[in-house]
């Protein structure tokens, strides 16, 4: 039966699971009373979803609270071990594999560094490499867990790059700074990886899973419209506003701040990565007669400039090289996050990434002073530019959300058609998902 406004009752139904599950998931536990207003649903409509989620195992009775003058309210609230999901983080020093139960509680995790293939970038990232990483790590929290792979909501990966989708390989990772040409990350996961059929992937932009962190669970709670920006080797950033409540990934890092600048590891010229990146941050600190650590990997050098810039001895003489280089880097931050308030006109600006973290505590007061300075006035009076708050699990964090907004999405319920590789409903879910 069709609705006249093209809704069926089969999709008011999940669109009313969906609102109870997304009710009790961020303001839970609540009684059915209190549901009501909340979701705008009748009592009567609340009382029958509950019932069948309760009968479905995705929700339980968590005590109860006093009313006015009646009978005690049964509280009602997510079951945690319902279901779990996995996320990935594809980084820039390491692969963090992470399991997660419906509540977002790590079960199990594991890390497996990027160094096998040979010293340079795009060694580290061969695809065999990132594939096996990801087999070994997604079999090892599973068993360390003990959990049934048939429990699983979908597995989360956030990579380097721009993600496409295709109805042939799913998605399709464009990776220029790590040599990834169209890599069909999907498919190669699916051929490797032993887990069900039935178990979705969702590949994304890595700067795009860290903005979906820290606007669901993190800094940007209660934010109409903000930008996350992913600092580390690299720069990204993913905008999130109204009419893109699941955020877009930018490639930030490659707007040009110097017209025939420095040569960026995207192959052009003065891209803002080329600048500002930790990667690069360190290779000027080298140009400009620094000692980075020798042999050492990109967050212990920069700790070494950081240490060599602000050192904890108070006798120790600050080495005046690696300041400069950091305030350096700080303007050439401050006017990239200048372009994303003229642009976006965000309410915050958050800082992710290990870079950002990192150096974060130490210049984030200079990088708010050279932003608002190379800003238009009015929409730099009313931007925040924080520091994220769920630290370097962020990214992984992110990848597990995606599973799980598409389980809310669909009302709590599978849709195992969705996921039979090369099926005609595999192939128009992710025709859908690519128009999105």
């Amino acid at each position: 039966m069709r609705e006249r406004n093209g809704r069926t009752v089969h999709d008011l139904r999940r669109e009313s699971r969906t609102a109870v599950l997304q009710r009790l998931y961020f303001d839970g536990p609540m009684s059915r009373f209190s549901l009501g207003p909340v979701t705008g649903l009748s009592s009567g409509s609340v009382s029958n979803v509950v019932a069948e989620l309760v009968a479905e195992g995705l929700v339980e009775e968590a005590g109860s609270v006093d009313s006015a003058g009646g009978r005690p309210r049964t509280l009602l609230r997510i079951r945690q071990d319902s279901a779990c999901m996995i996320g990935v983080d594809v980084g820039e020093t390491r692969i963090r594999i992470e399991l997660f139960d419906l509540g977002l509680t790590e079960l199990a995790r594991v890390e497996k560094p990027l160094t096998a293939g040979g010293p340079r970038r795009e060694d580290r990232y061969d695809v065999n490499v990132v594939i096996g990483h990801v087999r070994d790590g997604i079999d090892e929290v599973i068993r360390t867990a003990g959990v049934d792979p048939g429990q699983l909501l979908g597995v989360g990966v956030g990579v380097p790059g721009i993600v496409s989708r295709n109805p042939e390989d799913g998605a399709v990772v464009h990776g220029q700074t790590i040599s990834w040409d169209a890599v069909p990350l999907e498919r190669l996961l699916r051929e490797s990886v032993p887990l069900p059929q039935s178990v979705p992937y969702f590949i994304d932009n890595g700067a795009k899973t860290l903005g979906q962190a820290e606007m669901w669970f993190g800094a940007g709670r209660g934010a109409g419209n903000a930008v996350v920006v992913l600092f580390g080797s690299g720069v990204g950033a993913c905008v999130v506003s109204d009419d893109l409540r699941s955020g877009r990934a930018i490639e930030w890092g490659h707007l040009k701040v110097q017209v025939r600048g420095r040569r960026c590891r995207c192959g052009a010229q003065g891209c803002l990565e080329a600048y500002a990146g930790a990667e690069a941050l360190l290779e000027r600190w080298r140009e400009a007669g620094g000692s980075p650590l020798a042999g050492a990997d990109e967050e212990s050098a920069l700790t070494a400039i950081l240490a060599a810039a602000y050192p904890s001895d108070p006798q120790t003489q600050a080495d005046t090289t690696a300041l400069a280089v950091l305030e350096e880097t700080a303007e050439y931050l401050g006017a990239g996050f200048a372009d994303l308030i003229n642009l976006f006109q965000p309410e915050r600006i958050l800082v992710g990434g290990w870079a950002g973290l990192q150096l974060g505590t130490r210049f984030l007061e200079s990088v708010r002073t050279y932003a608002t300075s190379n800003a238009l006035a009015y929409p730099s009076s009313l931007v925040r530019i924080e520091l994220g708050t769920l630290g370097p699990d962020a990214v992984t964090v992110g990848a597990a959300i995606l599973p799980l907004a598409e389980f809310f999405a669909l009302g709590g319920r599978r849709a195992p058609e969705k996921v039979k590789e090369n099926s005609p409903a595999w192939k128009a879910s992710l025709r859908e998902r690519a128009a999105h």
